[in-house]
């Protein structure tokens, strides 16, 4: 046999450990799972080995960038399944992979005391033991190789002079921890793939969102609105305890085949347009629309988000109008139709004169990406770090992939929203793609179990590691049925809702804390009079404005913890099919937060809610608290069962954080 076949069996006659069953992985590794800084990753997998001997596993991990890997050790589970877990501590890629190995110095201390035991004659085994500690010394240097040639004579000694005292040595811990650090892992099994770990800043974790147009932010009826006038419709936003201040596209708006008021094809002088149909003489993606400004104001609103706390984010739609300087410029970049003019957007029957459609298939693919990268790039520079892309799934995966990859190599803390209402498994791709967050079918689902069934899909399935999901009640683009029919109380629900079960959520608004509900006609989910084709101007200071409750929900969202992840989202029972309830915690479990939601927004309903008190580490015998933090009500129940009403014409919703009974010495009650 050749000696390159010697070598081949030799290699394949040293692994005796195994390693699969890796978790978390997405796609067999071919995609990297999601965290923010901070966050902790806890792997399993199952590892064994042929024979008895006792085995080592770590946990290898490191920001992607460095060169030496740090080791965290694993615990051995039941059923070969081991355990380990890291912490990620800064932005950006970070690498994990797992090593075992069978340590042939522990297993022969083990067995060693059972043969001890046994009364057997152990001197030739001590002897033996003697020897692995001199190879290990062989291959080690310093202090530690004094140690361990110390201790191997030292057994050599006993094995002839006292073997109880040898024994006793081969198992101090202070040796084992020693061999322990030298052991020899030349025959060690690597996991075949170093695993991905994209990590982001918290705001891609928990924030709360509101959209607004800058066209209707005039105070005075009638008037084009400016980013001057969102300037100051800040401390609105910022009042009521938002994070993100989300803006449509703010570039010049196509003149040719505009949209004129409620989406008709003739559009009168003065109509606006709508901001997805981007680009006009004025110039196109990296351009302001001069109705509303400058860059110099829109430096100034991003100056004074920052001030009241707020980030802005940007819309980005990659499409054009008719008059984008694109058209013209590079119309290879675009599809012709056979008389020879651009093909517009369609989804048929519907189409969309006023927007032309880039063609990614286009023979000068290469450039046309490099342009919409650099798109992103020029907004990146000027202070942008979150995008809500539209129709990203219109786009090829592989653009997409493309693109984030990139941009969050040099810019780690841009965050991506993907705007993709389509099939589930398309949202999916685009989420492992690098989106850092998904708009969700959460506007449709209104039924206990539906809600229930799909929140049990995207949070406590492998789904979690990839798809950070993103909870509106309404969009521009979406005004559902509930929200038509329901009234106040339906609003109440859904806001309730989004803001609880979702760590990320956001509104339109002021159409949303307004009540906005009249569709365009009967069975649409476009508005009559939508802003997406007109000014709009708004009430702000209507006293039915929802304005009041969205403030107090976002401010118990920021004080509790438990509402900071969707990672520990679980649903209770409730002997009534029109109450939802559900829980969230903190790692800790000091914060515990039960919402019961009634989800009919026309009775008032009732029923007993059974809560996993045992899951909440809280003593059944004991009375607790559930504090109300919408009404600031107290309530003490006692057991896992008690009785909620809820009338939706005044509050559709309790949003409860347990507090726990403690006696003082002397024997005064109170609830923390």
């Amino acid at each position: 046999m050749t000696g390159e076949g010697n070598s081949a069996i030799q290699t394949a006659f040293s692994r005796r450990v195994v390693i699969e069953n890796v978790q978390p992985q997405i796609d067999c590794g071919r995609f990297p799972i999601k965290r923010t800084v901070g966050d902790r990753v806890e792997v399993t997998a199952d590892i064994f080995a042929d024979g008895h001997d006792i085995l080592h596993a770590v946990l290898r991990h490191k920001p992607a960038a460095d060169s030496g890997w740090e080791e965290v050790p694993m615990e051995p589970q039941p059923n070969d399944l081991w355990r380990g877990e890291f912490s990620v501590t800064a932005q950006g890629r970070h690498l994990y992979t797992l090593q075992a190995w069978t340590d042939r110095f522990q297993s022969w201390s083990r067995d060693l005391e059972k043969k001890f035991e046994a009364a057997q004659d152990i001197s030739v085994d001590i002897l033996a033991g003697a020897q692995l500690i001199e190879a290990t010394a062989a291959q080690t240097t310093g202090k530690d190789k004094a140690v361990l040639a110390a201790a191997a004579a030292e057994l050599r000694k006993l094995a002839a002079a006292d073997i109880p005292k040898a024994v006793e040595k081969s198992s101090s811990p202070e040796l084992k921890a020693l061999m322990f650090r030298h052991a020899d892992r030349r025959r060690a099994t690597t996991y075949s793939r170093e695993l991905v770990v994209i990590v982001d800043r918290d705001q891609a974790r928990f924030g709360a969102w509101y959209e607004m147009f800058p066209h209707s932010s005039s105070p005075r009826p009638g008037r084009h609105g400016t980013l001057q006038d969102c300037i100051k419709r800040l401390d609105y936003v910022a009042g009521m305890g938002f994070d993100i201040f989300y803006l449509p596209p703010i570039h010049p708006i196509g003149r040719v085949n505009r949209k004129g008021k409620n989406n008709t094809e003739s559009a009168l002088p003065d109509d606006v347009g709508s901001p997805w149909a981007i680009g006009a003489k004025e110039g196109g993606h990296k351009a302001i629309d001069p109705q509303l400004g400058t860059i110099q104001d829109f430096k100034q609103l991003l100056s004074r988000a920052r001030q009241l706390g707020l980030e802005v984010a940007l819309d980005l739609a990659y499409q054009c109008a008719p008059d984008h300087p694109y058209v013209t410029e590079h119309q290879e970049w675009f599809r012709m139709r056979p008389d020879g003019t651009v093909q517009y957007a369609e989804n048929p029957p519907k189409k969309y004169q006023d927007i032309y459609p880039l063609d990614f298939e286009t023979e000068k693919g290469q450039e046309l990406w490099e342009e919409l990268e650099s798109v992103v790039l020029y907004w990146v520079e000027q202070g942008i770090r979150i995008f809500r892309v539209d129709n990203p799934h219109t786009k090829p995966f592989d653009f997409w992939e493309w693109l984030i990859t990139d941009i969050k190599n040099r810019h780690p803390d841009v965050l991506f929203l993907a705007e993709a209402f389509t099939r589930p498994k398309v949202m999916y791709e685009l989420a492992k793609l690098g989106f850092t967050q998904s708009y969700t079918y959460f506007a449709w689902r209104n039924a206990k179990q539906e809600l229930t069934e799909y929140f049990t899909e995207i949070t406590q399935t492998d789904v979690r590691e990839y798809f950070r999901p993103n909870l509106w009640p309404n969009t521009p683009d979406i005004l559902t049925e509930f929200l038509q029919q329901g009234g106040r109380p339906a609003f109440m629900i859904r806001l309730l809702l989004a803001a609880t079960l979702g760590a990320n959520y956001g509104i339109y608004g002021p159409a949303f804390e307004l009540g906005e509900n009249r569709p365009v006609r009967a069975g649409s989910e476009e508005y009559l009079d939508s802003e997406k084709y007109q000014v709009r101007n708004w009430d702000l200071d209507n006293p039915a404005s929802l304005a009041g409750l969205i403030t107090s929900v976002n401010q118990i969202r920021r004080e509790n913890p438990a509402l900071h992840s969707d990672l520990r989202l679980r649903f209770h029972p409730v002997d009534n099919q029109q109450i939802i309830a559900y829980s969230k915690v903190s790692d800790d479990l000091l914060n515990i937060i039960v919402s019961v939601v009634n989800l009919d927004p026309y009775r008032t309903q009732a029923g007993m809610v059974d809560l996993p008190l045992d899951a909440f580490h809280l003593d059944p015998r004991q009375p607790y608290q559930m504090h109300d933090l919408l009404t600031d009500a107290k309530y003490v129940w006692r057991g896992p069962r008690n009785y909620v009403e809820l009338d939706p014409q005044r509050l559709p919703a309790h949003i409860f954080c347990i507090r726990r009974r403690v006696r003082t010495e002397n024997g005064v009650d109170y609830f923390v």
